[in-house]
């Protein structure tokens, strides 16, 4: 049995499928691919019910709902759908134009913040505008050339340190997914904020599963079988489902501590339902800049936001799936990566205009990589199968996070190893690194450990008296950031 990280020779010859994804020029093979696809697609799912369960109960300044709905939750069918929609249609588009193995879907932490932030102070319509016009001015910056350049101007080490802080910060995700680590509640007045389990132990039938789970692929991985990431995940998903059956968990609550995460694993709803899209078109360009609970100010002050959150959250994505597959040049730069941006500025108009909130790439792929993906086609493969999940959103609920998100915990040990290439003896560089590194797990945001990492950086440059060592572009993207991280003072003192 060989290692799973081994390459195929490059073939002279590749032609038809092989030649225009580059599957044995990059030392994958189509098989390789096809499980990757799957993989990310399964590691992925979630994202279908969680992204309305996001902004399905949320109201407008007006009351309503997204998707026309009075009630709350109203919407949700129609979000589902247009989740899985424009994730599929995206990815496809990643992995034919890009040929990278990156999927896409609605970004979270981005749709909170559509929801909570800018949907409640102004309509439904006029939050998916700004989500849009975000999406316009960050194609401009890629079509521009502006975008890739800051990513040249970015030096390597700290680029290493941001694909290790996002290894960090997946295994957190799958962590925290799986209810192995919870926020210890407020009402126990105690500064220490997260916990072991829902009380300071493991309990419940979900967490084994994730146990199991996490068990079993570590076990397949260290004796090198194919497909150890996928076997797991369908092994622990047909667990999970003889679990429910039998125990009838639920999803976990207030009170239901120890019931299933994110998806409860039951089929009882049947495997095939018609997709609602009425989300789509849901849009209104301009709207948030006459609102009474924006204004032009704050509207530019919000899409101010979203940009530097899904400009930099994507170089650090791609950086990382990139070193995960060995696709990186000697800067740290993977294939293609111009058009690897185009797709994902495109991505943010196409969830604004499908009123399902920006979307952006995923770092889960990384699962996927870790099953072989090293191409587009793996990217295909998981879109077609997101368009397949408007039909079969049942099924696709049946997958609990708790069966997928163990494989994010090994991805996240897979890209911790890179951490060797920083030279921590360098404090002028090891300070900068440490700092994107911890932050991204620590705050639950990709783009704010770039962005304490490019600050540190360019700050303990000047402190050293060697300014000019800093591109010009990393002063620019220091200082944007700056303006970032004091959103809140200068959102009050504009208004």
């Amino acid at each position: 049995m060989t290692d799973q990280k081994q390459t195929a020779q490059p073939s002279a010859r590749a032609t038809g499928i092989d030649g225009f994804f580059e599957i044995s020029a990059r030392g994958s093979t189509i098989g390789q691919e096809l499980r990757g696809g799957v993989v990310t697609f399964l590691t992925m799912a979630y994202i279908i019910v969680l992204n309305p369960l996001i902004l399905g109960y949320v109201p407008d300044s007006t009351g309503a709902y997204l998707g026309g709905g009075a009630e709350p939750g109203s919407g949700i069918p129609a979000i589902a759908a247009g989740t899985a929609l424009v994730a599929g249609v995206l990815t496809i588009f990643m992995g034919a134009y890009a040929k990278f193995p990156l999927a896409l879907a609605t970004g979270l932490g981005l749709n909170a913040f559509v929801a909570n932030s800018i949907a409640r102070e102004t309509t439904w319509g006029a939050a998916m505008g700004l989500v849009v016009l975000e999406g316009v001015l960050i194609l401009v910056l890629v079509l521009t050339g502006f975008r890739r350049a800051v990513f040249h101007a970015v030096p390597q080490q700290l680029k290493v340190a941001i694909s290790v802080g996002i290894g960090l910060f997946i295994a957190l995700i799958g962590f925290v997914d799986a209810r192995v680590v919870t926020r210890i509640p407020d009402a126990f007045s105690t500064t220490v904020p997260v916990q072991l389990g829902s009380d300071g132990h493991l309990a419940g039938w979900p967490v084994l599963v994730f146990c199991i789970g996490l068990a079993l692929v570590v076990a397949l991985w260290v004796r090198k079988v194919h497909g150890a990431i996928l076997i797991s995940i369908v092994a622990t998903t047909v667990v999970a489902v003889v679990v429910e059956a039998i125990g009838g968990l639920g999803r976990s609550g207030a009170d239901n501590p120890t019931g299933w995460s994110l998806s409860v694993p039951s089929l009882g709803d049947g495997f095939v339902g018609l997709p609602s899209f009425d989300t789509l078109g849901e849009v209104d360009l301009f709207g948030a800049f006459g609102s009474a609970g924006t204004g032009v100010l704050a509207a530019l002050l919000l899409v101010f936001s979203l940009l530097l959150a899904d400009f930099f959250d994507t170089m650090g994505t791609m950086t990382a799936i990139g070193a995960e597959a060995g696709l990186n040049d000697d800067e740290g730069v993977p294939p293609h990566s111009q058009r690897i941006l185009v797709v994902d500025s495109v991505a943010a108009i196409a969830g604004g205009a499908a009123g399902v909130s920006s979307n952006t790439s995923y770092i889960e792929s990384a699962s996927g990589v870790g099953e072989g993906a090293r191409t587009g086609l793996a990217s295909v493969v998981t879109g077609l199968l997101f368009l397949l999940a408007t039909f079969f959103t049942p099924l696709v609920s049946a997958i609990p996070s708790e069966a997928a998100v163990p494989a994010l915990v090994l991805v996240g040990f897979l890209m911790m190893q890179q951490v060797t290439e920083i030279d921590w003896r360098d404090v002028e560089i090891a300070i900068p690194a440490f700092l994107a590194i911890v932050l991204m797990p620590y705050t639950y945001s990709i783009s704010v450990g770039i962005g304490a990492g490019f600050v540190a950086y360019a700050f303990i440059k000047v402190v050293v008296g060697k300014a000019r060592e800093v591109h010009p572009l990393m002063w620019v993207v220091a200082a944007l950031f700056v303006v970032y991280f004091a959103y809140t003072p200068i959102s009050a003192w504009l208004t």
